[in-house]
């Protein structure tokens, strides 16, 4: 019995200390033997001291400032401060991410810095103006999802838009999908599942807070010999805005003030050539789409795509459509 709380007493040492200390905000012994006493634990200094020992000689490292009445306290932390706020700005910016669940997030993350610094990362966070999905739905469908690709089972769903009104619309006059699970990305603010399509025979993409009802079928999931080279990464650079289409190598020239937008885009394996003092020259591997063409007529001027001419075709019918658009 002895043994018991005594190892008890070690644990709950090293949960206050996580909790309630850091480098800043050190606990005086007399402190952490109140709390442990209202915690039903009687502790002495003796005791105190060789728990202490204990836990550092077992690699739970407890730091010390020594004085008449010691002060204890734990460093060293599985993320730093700025770690931690990184991820809070993320969860605070992002869309599919409901306003309770943000909350909730961001009070889960500040606990990992411990108390002190938990609460100056919470007065510090940025409330972001990020319209907030609605859709509480969405963890227990990543979940569904995640459980799927683990045991490579097929997942059933419905699939909505929303019309003028807000009210869900569902696709396929509310016929389930049925797909085989592949990966989860977040891309352009929304997060998205990839997966197979057995009917279309491709890859295909749908938003995580558009899917209704996911269920794991006891069906095991088609494999594909292609799929065990794919290359998630690749994909999501090849993609605009998840629309899927036909693979073609694009030639395009740009302004040299977009360099870095290129890079940020394609990634920097991509070979820029200077053509001039102004403008530069790169060929990526792209999935020709709508939201690619679109794209290619963001930046005016200061973008052009060479070749091949069946895509400059299509850029050209665009242009040409806004254009008739507003006459």
């Amino acid at each position: 019995m002895e043994k018991s709380i005594t190892k008890l007493k070690m644990l709950k040492i090293w949960e206050i200390l996580c909790r309630e200390t850091d480098e800043n905000n050190p606990m005086p012994s007399t402190t952490l033997m109140k709390k442990l006493l209202d915690m039903g634990i009687p502790c002495d200094r003796r005791t105190l001291y060789k728990d202490i020992d204990a836990l550092n000689e077992n690699g739970y490292e407890v730091l010390c400032n020594r004085s008449r009445q010691n002060e204890y306290y734990v460093l060293d932390r599985s993320f730093d401060t700025a770690e931690l706020h990184i991820l809070m700005d993320a969860v605070q910016a992002s869309s599919f991410v409901t306003e309770e669940k943000t909350n909730e997030l961001v009070d889960k993350i500040a606990t990992l810095a411990g108390n002190c610094k938990g609460e100056v990362l919470k007065s510090n966070a940025v409330a972001f103006n990020t319209v907030k999905s609605t859709n509480e739905r969405i963890y227990y469908s990543v979940n569904e999802i995640i459980t799927a690709i683990e045991e490579k089972k097929k997942i059933e769903f419905y699939y909505f838009n929303y019309d003028a009104s807000h009210n869900k619309v569902y696709r396929k006059d509310k016929q389930k999908y049925i797909v085989n699970p592949y990966a989860t990305i977040f891309s352009n603010d929304s997060y998205y599942l990839l997966c197979y399509d057995d009917k279309h025979e491709g890859m295909a993409h749908y938003r995580i807070d558009r899917m209704d009802t996911v269920r794991i079928t006891d069906t095991p999931i088609t494999k594909r010999p292609e799929l065990k080279k794919f290359d998630v990464k690749k994909h999501k650079k090849q993609v605009f805005s998840m629309f899927a289409g036909e693979n073609i190598n694009v030639t395009i020239r740009i302004d040299k003030s977009l360099i870095d937008a290129m890079f940020d885009k394609f990634g920097p394996s991509i070979k820029m050539n200077m053509i001039n003092e102004n403008e530069a020259e790169f060929t990526a591997d792209v999935q020709i789409s709508p939201a690619f063409v679109g794209w290619c007529c963001l930046f005016g001027n200061r973008l052009r795509v060479v070749s091949p001419s069946s895509v400059v075709e299509k850029v050209k019918e665009q242009i040409e459509s806004l254009n008739s658009l507003y006459k």
